[in-house]
């Protein structure tokens, strides 16, 4: 009997499994979506650097998350009023990322070596993804889990900056880790700068790994626990932030072999901390003074979400639900005398979020028929501010706000036509809504300074949109899309008072200063054009193009009339993007990328404008074996200076000067 020779190595069969997921309906077509592939994420560091290659991507201050602020981090989509908090939500395969305090999203825990993907859909996201995907979604896909190293990233860099990420592990079994150190850059530079001006430091550390395994007759249970800590140094002498965390997501479903269907239950946990100190600048910046020190701010958020899809002919459906939970409470110490502080403070509360969604699509080429509705509930409950003299004990504000909650129905409707196989037509019309996070309730910040009180009467913001979009697939692929949106109720920070001067509540406001407010002010509409087009000119050569500009202004109404007729802050009109991949011989691939930004304004009431400006990033790689390359990147190849921030003075800061980075990366 003749002996079964093995296979040769190269036709070995490589198993992926994939964490239970369910696919989006058909009629996610008739929405502006934009997919980033793991193409685009190999080639950065920064999980938020890949998503600003899509038009209308916003980060709050136009920097990074090697530099940003934990309470900066927020994205938005859409130039229409980018904040702290950010107006889109995060997902990572059904579960929320966005912290349960702030909203904001923790970049460095989300290293691009762990997924295979992200679907940004721009606007309002009714349906399935429900409170704070305002001006839309991003929607992160994890890495399949393989046998040994999927995927390894290390680099070194100019201000000794140095990383070290990896996924690996088994066909039941994924982990991610990450490392990262840096010596970072000082914001204020050239004459402008002082002894108070230090570098924007960075170390931060990851750890997150998925297990999994089929249960019974084609259901899958997962779970996925994660950790985070990242530690900053804020450009200020004595300013700097620590922020942490740990994760935990759950998921049980059946997905089908391919296609639409199945279902899905996942429940999730996610806690946090964050430490934050601020100073006050003397003038000339020679010197900085401690003027608060939050030492603590823990947050826990969880929640469940269940789907369930099915499929009759060309019609497919889902109806879910979602719950989500959030508490925490801000700690500091505060108001300086002597060179002791001599205020504490303790503010804080609950928030919850929850909704049930149908969704169905009619998908029959050449046509794609969808529509959704939403119906959620919101409340505010257990607010509190209290603040006290450390000496004495005794109480100098003790504030607690009644509990406020309501309903707030929600929809979405888009259609798509197919003029020939190669052109289409799409229209969609949507509704979404973002409660307040506890950070924009309850907890009062500084930076510089400018302070910002709290706010514990905010209400929901709402979003009603409009859009209209056109685009081909061929050898160009090319799309463009008109869009009309209405924010009501924008929780916006409001001017309400200049230093030098003394406050209720706020305190003294030193000489160049300013006392601002989060307030739900008036309304805001804008209307734009987002594009993209790209193509091949050869098998080796790729190009791509992008533009998104929006035109927005404020209807502060009766609460800030001030603004009425200004620009949001931190809202781009132009953004410009382009690309070029060559690949000149087997080996050698080539990358170059640009980013125009006109100019925004830092303030609400638009004193102070940051320029425009442009940035172009180089990359080559020399494929050392099929799947590993040795690269060399230079990140801001013009050493253009970039405004990210001015102060009530007129000190600019800038993003990152030229960066240089040497590095070795391998995917499976």
């Amino acid at each position: 009997m003749p002996t079964a020779l093995p296979p040769p190595a190269n036709q070995v069969e490589v198993v992926v499994v994939y964490p239970p997921r369910l696919a989006p309906l058909g009629g996610e077509a008739a929405f502006s979506a934009v997919q980033i592939g793991p193409e685009i994420l190999k080639t950065t560091p920064r999980l938020d650097e890949a998503l600003k290659r899509v038009p209308g991507v916003s980060l709050f201050r136009r920097t990074g998350s090697l530099a940003a602020n934990p309470t900066t981090q927020g994205l938005s989509l859409r130039a229409i009023a980018p904040s702290g908090a950010g107006r889109a939500l995060v997902t990572l395969d059904g579960a929320p990322q966005n912290d349960p305090f702030g909203g904001w999203v923790i970049w460095t825990a989300l290293p691009p070596e762990g997924l295979d993907g992200a679907t940004v859909v721009r606007g309002a996201g009714a349906g399935p993804y429900g409170a704070g995907a305002l001006t839309g979604v991003v929607a992160l896909q994890e890495r399949g889990a393989t046998d040994g190293l999927s995927a390894l990233d290390v680099s070194g860099g100019d201000r000794k900056t140095y990383r070290l990420a990896a996924a690996g592990g088994a066909p039941g079994l994924l982990v991610v880790g990450q490392a990262e150190t840096s010596a970072g850059y000082t914001p204020v530079r050239g004459a402008a700068a002082g002894r108070a001006d230090t570098p924007l430091t960075l170390r931060d550390e990851s750890l997150s790994f998925r297990v999994q395994h089929e249960l019974v007759d084609g259901v899958v249970g997962s779970a996925r626990l994660g950790a985070y800590e990242e530690r900053r140094g804020a450009g200020l002498l004595g300013a700097r932030s620590i922020a942490s965390g740990a994760h935990a997501t759950f998921t049980l479903g059946r997905t089908p072999s391919q296609g639409v269907g199945g279902w899905r239950l996942q429940l999730w946990v996610r806690g946090s901390d964050l430490q934050n100190s601020s100073v006050a600048v003397a003038a000339g910046r020679g010197a900085t003074t401690p003027a608060n020190d939050e030492y603590s701010t823990p947050a826990i958020g969880y929640g469940l979400n269940a789907a369930l899809q099915g499929k009759a002919g060309a019609v497919s459906w889902e109806s879910g639900l979602d719950v989500r939970f959030a508490r925490g409470t801000d700690y500091e110490r505060f108001r300086l005398a002597n060179g002791v502080f001599t205020r504490g403070r303790e503010a804080g509360g609950e928030t919850l979020v929850g909704g049930a969604y149908l969704e169905a699509a009619y998908d029959q080429a050449p046509l794609i028929l969808t529509g959704g509705v939403r119906l959620d509930g919101w409340s505010n409950a257990g607010a509190k501010r209290r603040e006290w003299d450390l000496a004495t004990g005794l109480n100098t504000l003790n504030q607690h706000t009644a509990d406020a909650s309501g309903t707030t129905p929600t929809a979405r409707l888009g259609a798509r036509y197919s003029l020939t196989p190669a052109v289409w037509l799409r229209a969609a019309a949507y509704a979404g809504f973002r409660p307040p996070t506890i950070n924009e309730l309850h907890r009062p910040f500084r930076v510089g300074n400018d302070v910002t009180e709290s706010n514990p009467l905010l209400k929901p913001e709402t979003l009603s949109g409009i859009e209209a979009g056109i685009g081909g697939d061929g050898p160009v692929r090319w799309s463009g899309t008109a869009f009309y949106n209405w924010l009501k109720d924008p929780i916006t920070n409001v001017t309400i008072g200049i230093g030098p001067g003394t406050f209720p509540t706020a305190g003294f406001i030193p000489a160049g200063g300013t006392l601002r407010q989060r307030q739900n002010a008036g309304e805001i509409k804008a209307y734009g054009f987002e594009g993209e087009v790209s193509g091949d000119l050869s098998q080796a050569l790729n190009w791509r193009a992008a533009v998104s500009a929006t035109h927005a202004r404020v209807d502060g109404g009766s609460v800030a009339p001030q603004l009425t007729g200004l620009r949001p802050a931190q809202t781009p009109e132009l953004t410009l993007t382009a690309g070029l991949d060559w690949r000149p011989s087997d080996r050698l691939t080539l990358n170059a990328d640009v980013r125009y930004e006109s100019a925004r304004f830092e303030d609400d009431l638009n004193s102070r404008k940051l320029r425009a400006g442009t940035q172009i990033d180089l990359r080559a790689g020399w494929r050392a074996a099929p799947n590993s390359e040795v690269y060399l990147a230079v990140d801001n190849l013009a050493d253009a200076e970039i405004d990210v921030g001015q102060t009530a003075d007129g000190v600019t800061s800038f993003s990152a000067p030229r960066t240089v980075r040497v590095g070795f990366a391998y995917r499976r």
